[in-house]
C-alpha cells in the first residue's frame, strides 16, 4: 500500500514531537540519570561494590542531589577562603607594623618645666602670651604625644585628666616651694589611688645643696607612686634607673627665650672678649673675679656689671642689656654661686659665647665623684673652658687675643651645634626612658 506524502510528512513531524517531550521529560523530571562522566553510588556500609547483603548483586544507586559541578565548586570555595584568611592576615601585619602611641600629660608647675617644654622638647604653647594665666601645647615626640599645661590657672582639680600617664613638674628648691610641691603631690596620689593616672614622673629643681630628702617617700622605690624622678645638679640618687639628671637650663622665670642660631649670630664680629653681669657675695669667688677684671685694659675688653643683692626678676631694659652683652662677647664668666651650675651657663650657649666656668664644688650634699661638679655636661662633652681659679683668667684672655676672626667662628659654630645637639640627646632621652617605663609592658 502506497502511503501518501503528506501522511508521511505528518507521521515523521508526530514522532519529532514525541521523541522531544520525552527527551524532555529524562531530562528535566526524572531523578534517576547516570552520568557518563561521573555515577555516584550509595552502598550499605560494610558492603563489597555492586553485592547487596544476601550474595546478589545490586543496581547501583544514584546521589539524589548530585551535581557534576560539585567538586569544582569546592575547590573554588577552598581557594577563595583560603585568600580571604591570607588578606586578614595582611591587614593584621600592616596593623602591627604601625607604631604605637601613648598619651602622656605634662604640668608645668615650676619655671624648668617651660625649659623642658619649649627647649628640649620644641612644643609649641597657645597663647603665646608669656603671662597668659592658662597656657597649653601638644606634640609628638618618639612614640608619645604629649600635652603639656602651665600657667598660674592650672590649679589642682581643673587640669582636664584624659589619660593615664602623667609628668609634673615641681620646685623644690625652698621650703615654701617644698610646700607648694608637696600639696600637688599629694593631689596626684589621689588621682593615683582612683586609678586616674596609672604611671607618674616628676621633674624637679632640686635644692642646690642637693637636700631632696622630701621627695623621697614618694618614690615608688620607697613605697610610694613616682616612678621616675629627673633632678636638677648632681643628687648622689642619680642611678639612671629610676632617677636621673636633668639640666638646669635657662632662666625661663626672667622670661629667656629660645635663641634660634642664625649666620649673624655665628659670624659677627663681637666687640668684647668676655662679660659678666651679675650679684657679688660677700667672701665668694666672684670677688676674686672682680679684682682680677679691675686690672688695666680689662674693662675695654669685658662688659661687666656688678651688683650686690640678688633680683629674682629682669626688667625688659635689664633683660636686653644681658642678651646685648651675651651676643657681643666671646666669652661668658661664669663662677659659681650657691651650686656651680648657673642659668648663665645655658645662656651663654644659646648666643654662642662660650662659658667659662669655675670648676670647683660647692657646699652641701651633691655628688662628688670624678665628673663632678657639672657631670651632665661634662659627660655631654661640653666645649667649656673650665678653671678652678680666676687668677687663670688673665692667661686665658692673652690666648683669646691671639686667635682669628675665622677660629673664633669655627669655635662660635661647633659650640652652638654642640648646645643644639645637647638639648636633643635629652628631648630623646626623656622620651625614651617614659616609654620604658610607662609602657613596656604594652
Amino acid at each position: 500500500m502506497k502511503i501518501p506524502k503528506r501522511k508521511l510528512f505528518l507521521l515523521i513531524i508526530f514522532a519529532y514531537v514525541a521523541f522531544s517531550l520525552y527527551a524532555a521529560y529524562s531530562v528535566f523530571f526524572s531523578t534517576k540519570v547516570i552520568s557518563r562522566v561521573h555515577r555516584v553510588v550509595q552502598k550499605e556500609p560494610g558492603a563489597p561494590s555492586g553485592v547487596v547483603r544476601d550474595g546478589r548483586a545490586a543496581a547501583p544507586f544514584l546521589a539524589a542531589d548530585w551535581n557534576p559541578w560539585e567538586d569544582e565548586q569546592v575547590e573554588y570555595n577552598s581557594d577563595l577562603n583560603k585568600k580571604r584568611v591570607a588578606f586578614k592576615q595582611h591587614l593584621g601585619r600592616i596593623e602591627k607594623s604601625k607604631a604605637q602611641r601613648y598619651k602622656v600629660q605634662v604640668w608645668g608647675k615650676a619655671a624648668i618645666g617651660l625649659y623642658l617644654w619649649e627647649h628640649i622638647l620644641e612644643g609649641p604653647l597657645n597663647p603665646t602670651d608669656k603671662i597668659a594665666q592658662w597656657r597649653e601645647g601638644q606634640l609628638q615626640s618618639g612614640k608619645i604625644d604629649f600635652s603639656f599645661y602651665t600657667g598660674p590657672a592650672v590649679v589642682q582639680g581643673h587640669v582636664p585628666v584624659d589619660m593615664h600617664s602623667l609628668v609634673l613638674v615641681l620646685n623644690g628648691r625652698e621650703e615654701q616651694k617644698v610646700s607648694y610641691s608637696t600639696r600637688w603631690l599629694e593631689h596626684v596620689q589621689t588621682l593615683v589611688q582612683s586609678r586616674t593616672v596609672l604611671h607618674v614622673a616628676v621633674v624637679l629643681l632640686g635644692n642646690e645643696h642637693c637636700n631632696n630628702a622630701w621627695i623621697g617617700p614618694y618614690l615608688k622605690r620607697n613605697g610610694g607612686f613616682v616612678d621616675l624622678l629627673f633632678v636638677v645638679y648632681d643628687s648622689p640618687w642619680v642611678n639612671d634607673k629610676d632617677v636621673f639628671q636633668w639640666p638646669l637650663g635657662v632662666a625661663t622665670y626672667r622670661q629667656f627665650p629660645l635663641i634660634r642660631p642664625n649666620p649673624q649670630l655665628i659670624t659677627s664680629s663681637r666687640p668684647y672678649l668676655c662679660n659678666f653681669l651679675g650679684t657679688v657675695y660677700k667672701n665668694s669667688s666672684r670677688e676674686t673675679l672682680m679684682q682680677v677684671l679691675k686690672q688695666p685694659g680689662m674693662d675695654k675688653e669685658c662688659l661687666t656689671t656688678a651688683r650686690e643683692k640678688w633680683l629674682p626678676q629682669e626688667t625688659g631694659d635689664s633683660l636686653r642689656h644681658y642678651q646685648t652683652a651675651l651676643a657681643q662677647s666671646e666669652l661668658t664668666l661664669c663662677p659659681v654661686g650657691i651650686n656651680t651650675e648657673c642659668y648663665r651657663i645655658y645662656e651663654a650657649c644659646s648666643y654662642g659665647s662660650v662659658p667659662v666656668v669655675e670648676d670647683v664644688l660647692t657646699p652641701g650634699t651633691c655628688a662628688a665623684g670624678p665628673g663632678s661638679p657639672l657631670r651632665l655636661l661634662k659627660a655631654a662633652g661640653a666645649p667649656f673652658v673650665f678653671i678652678s681659679d680666676w687668677k687663670e683668667l688673665p692667661a686665658i684672655l692673652e690666648r683669646e687675643r691671639a686667635m682669628s676672626q675665622e677660629q673664633r667662628v669655627d669655635r662660635r659654630r661647633r659650640l652652638l651645634e654642640w648646645y643644639g645637639s645637647f638639648r636633643q640627646q635629652m628631648k630623646e632621652r626623656f622620651t625614651e626612658v617614659i616609654e620604658e617605663t610607662f609602657f613596656k609592658s604594652a
